[in-house]
């Protein structure tokens, strides 16, 4: 991993990223969750068991990338009262919180960043692609012992 130096605008932008994940983690679970600071991804495979993937258009393009262990999915379940943690609650709740996320973005940035449904990978060798020629931050959480990642790809 390499520290980043962001300019402001992508300051700006990924700040956004990070207040909507710290917020979700708040809000939904009502333990804090520590989000890192942003790096680039360079050539590593940053996927890991579940990640939710949504579609970004209008004044932005790209891709917003959320991805995360099973065991940790569980435990979000968990907290929100929901026992049963079958495949289809796991990509449900993946989904969501890519969902969530993205959603809180588009608050901030209004109707111009539109977002799309959530596509969700499973299986701990998915491998996720990037689109070429944009830069792709890399968002660090640690929530609880479990350590996802935001993904943030957009033109």
């Amino acid at each position: 991993m390499t520290s980043l130096t962001l300019e402001q605008t992508e300051q700006h932008d990924l700040q956004a990223f990070i207040d909507g994940t710290a917020h979700y983690f708040d809000h939904i679970t009502g333990q804090e969750a520590v989000v890192g600071a942003p790096y680039l991804r360079t050539t590593e495979n940053p996927s890991l068991e579940y990640t939710g993937m949504i579609g970004v258009s209008g004044s932005r393009k790209g891709f917003v990338y959320f991805t995360s262990s099973r065991e940790m999915l569980e435990n979000i379940l968990d907290a929100m009262g929901e026992t049963d943690f079958c495949d289809e609650n796991i990509a449900d709740i993946t989904g969501e919180i890519a969902n969530t996320i993205s959603g809180n973005v588009r608050r901030s940035y209004g109707k111009n960043f539109m977002i799309s449904v959530p596509v969700v990978l499973a299986g701990g060798n998915h491998q996720v692609t990037f689109p070429g020629g944009n830069a792709t931050y890399i968002i660090p959480v640690s929530w609880k012992q479990f350590e996802p990642r935001l993904m943030i790809c957009l033109e």
